[in-house]
């Protein structure tokens, strides 16, 4: 028996290639969950492509669809894996279960590009998924943002800063698609940092690491220097600084561990005090006893319960 060749669409065979990738059709899965993995949604030469996966739920859609940014001190982590303390499964499931589409996204680390490039990645992100959302089945109209530790700070930058704000333009940039509306209608940030400058005066704890293994730290890392010596920037990367009156910030739901020896408790009271005083919603949600990444908690289904629950009702999940 002998076989064709696929057909070549001559429109995909442009020069220079465009710095993205177009969606391929999604595989579905055996409870009709839509699986569209490894899409690149952002290149520059010299760098890993940024890759995002989605999942989009049974049905008809278009869905809402919450944006993952995962944690990792901005040096490490990986749009495939929450911190280890929220089982994969939990995350996802409970997402998809409330009707919201799934979108998780690596980024550039601090050791490959310094800051603002992460920040880019994120609204190269945005972009790309509005730009696509007709494949993707997702409502380009319903956003919104979700990141743990270096994410949740990501997060929460991505929902305040926008063309508008201090600095707008540089921290918007023009990654993958290049153009497009990166605003979000609702975050939700763990245990994120919001003010560098306060935070460089806490002292690092001591983080286990493999033999042989050394973690740089992380602010001099995003950075590229220390705070003392980049104030400015280190401004320019603190949430806290982009919520100002008339600002108009999204709903924002902050969870933090009371015992988060990494990034203390204060760094979200801080950021939760600024919203309120712009007259922005905002719930500060703290967990008694919890560590960084909720450890030490029993609550961990709960919170994310919470989390999902805010999300699908400021995205309007069901409607």
């Amino acid at each position: 028996m002998t076989h064709s060749p696929p057909a070549i669409d001559m429109t995909d065979m442009t020069w220079p290639p465009p710095p993205y990738q177009t969606p391929v059709p999604a595989l579905t899965d055996e409870n009709g969950v839509r699986h569209h993995h490894g899409a690149t949604y952002a290149t520059t030469p010299g760098y890993r492509p940024r890759l995002l996966d989605v999942q989009v739920p049974p049905g008809e859609g278009p869905f809402p669809a919450v944006v993952w940014i995962h944690g990792g001190g901005w040096l490490d982590g990986d749009r495939r894996y929450p911190p280890p303390t929220v089982p994969a499964a939990l995350l996802h499931g409970t997402v998809l279960g409330a009707g919201l589409a799934l979108v998780s996204i690596d980024y550039r680390h601090s050791l490959e590009a310094p800051f603002p490039a992460q920040l880019h990645d994120v609204k190269a992100a945005i972009r790309y998924v509005r730009a696509f959302a007709g494949i993707l089945g997702i409502d380009p109209d319903r956003i919104g943002v979700w990141g743990e530790s270096a994410g949740g700070h990501l997060a929460a930058l991505a929902g305040l800063v926008g063309p508008d704000s201090a600095d707008g333009e540089a921290l918007e940039a023009a990654h993958g698609v290049g153009t497009g509306d990166t605003a979000v209608r609702a975050v939700v940030d763990w245990y994120g940092i919001s003010d560098l400058v306060s935070l460089s005066a806490h002292p690092m704890p001591e983080l286990p690491m493999a033999p042989g293994t050394e973690f740089p730290d992380p602010y001099v890392a995003l950075l590229g220097a220390p705070v003392a010596e980049c104030p400015e920037l280190a401004r320019a990367a603190s949430p806290v600084t982009h919520v100002t009156p008339g600002s108009n910030p999204p709903p924002f739901l902050l969870v933090h561990g009371r015992q988060d020896g990494l990034v203390p408790y204060s760094q979200s009271e801080l950021l939760a005090a600024a919203l309120a005083r712009a007259g922005g919603e905002v719930t500060l949600q703290p967990v008694e006893g919890a560590d960084h990444i909720f450890l030490g908690s029993p609550d961990v289904p709960r919170i994310v319960a919470d989390s999902v629950a805010f999300l699908a009702r400021h995205l309007g999940a069901g409607a």
